[in-house]
């Protein structure tokens, strides 16, 4: 059996980037490690989850740890850094904010781990982040760093489908429009530089047959998923069609014109 490593930049984003590639991996008996950077304090925040940031730090972490449990991951660690908040907020500047950690130490930390455990797959962000967040940018800086230090056999980008999504998007308009109950409030926006094109992705892994542990790993995150949020209100079909695949891209073998997707990471 094999060993995957998941490197994540804020509470609940295991669950929606990589939860259901963790769960089949565990279910296939392989070991699932679990890495998370910050506690998610500047994050959105349902009201009342808590009062203060050491509140909704702790809050998180525990939300996390529900979450990994439903996924079948066997060990979380929790690096501790300080929640950058969004691209351009004043709180990227914070001394003891991740996307301010030093690259070499955090990486000595995370490369500390990665051999510890023996990892045979190791799970970063793509080099923008996903959609250019400071602490999801230095996810990808530090783990790629950690690799090189504990020479990780295989080190793969997570991702979103940018083309994918835009069908996805359109698709699910359709099907809102045919509901009985039209659902509240407004789904979200595609950005230009969400994601990556498809013809950069080398692996598109269908998680479909554990949606239902990716849902309540999301579900988990109370804190910030708000029980009537657009997420979780989303009619089955259009929830398999928005998390259904979870996609990554391997940068040291491109996929060639024409040639299928890697449909596993182990």
């Amino acid at each position: 059996m094999s060993t995957l490593v998941c490197f994540h930049a804020h509470p609940d984003d295991e669950a929606i980037a990589t939860g259901g590639t963790m769960a089949l991996a565990s279910a296939a008996g392989h070991r699932v490690v679990l890495i998370v950077a910050t506690d998610g304090e500047l994050g959105f925040t349902v009201p009342g989850a808590a009062e203060t940031p050491e509140e909704l730090g702790a809050h998180r972490r525990a939300e996390t740890q529900a979450a990994a449990a439903i996924l079948g991951v066997h060990r979380v660690e929790f690096l501790g850094y300080h929640d950058s908040g969004m691209a351009g907020e004043d709180t990227n500047d914070h001394p003891a904010c991740f996307a301010q950690a030093d690259v070499d130490e955090a990486a000595e930390w995370v490369a500390a781990i990665l051999a510890e455990e023996r990892a045979d797959v190791f799970t970063i962000y793509d080099d923008h982040g996903g959609y250019g967040h400071p602490d999801h940018i230095a996810v990808h800086n530090v783990g790629t760093r950690a690799a090189e230090l504990a020479e990780v056999p295989s080190v793969v980008w997570a991702t979103m489908n940018r083309d994918k999504i835009r069908e996805q998007m359109a698709g699910a308009a359709e099907i809102v429009a045919q509901l009985e109950k039209p659902m509240d409030g407004d789904p979200p926006k595609m950005d230009e530089d969400m994601g990556s094109p498809e013809s950069l992705i080398t692996h598109g892994i269908d998680v479909s047959s554990v949606i239902d542990a990716k849902r309540r790993a999301m579900v988990a995150h109370s804190s910030q998923i708000a029980a009537d949020s657009w997420f979780l209100k989303m009619p089955e079909e259009i929830f398999v069609m928005a998390f259904g695949h979870e996609w990554f891209v391997d940068p040291a073998d491109p996929r060639s014109a024409g040639s299928p997707m890697i449909d596993h990471l182990l």
